[in-house]
């Protein structure tokens, strides 16, 4: 587990580094701004579809990107 200085700093990057600056600071503004229920939003988030389409979705998203290496390597790059 990640302490909260390098959860933050290892988050900032990813957004710089898919975003812009102005965009990463965009995004945390609007996130501070509005209200969101995170929770109530992950139990909709995938209503309707089955337990199979959902893990079809999820490796083909998986494949496209592999984001667990992507953010790992920008994570040793970065430090």
């Amino acid at each position: 587990m990640y302490t909260e200085t390098v959860l933050r700093n290892t988050g900032m990057r990813l957004l710089i580094n898919h975003l812009s600056n102005v965009e990463a600071e965009r995004f945390i503004m609007l996130i501070n701004r509005e209200p969101f229920d995170y929770t109530q939003w992950q139990q909709n988030l995938f209503e309707g579809m089955s337990v199979r389409a959902l893990s079809k979705a999820a490796m083909q998203e998986y494949g496209k990107t592999a984001p667990c290496e992507a953010a790992q390597k920008e994570f040793t790059d970065f430090y």
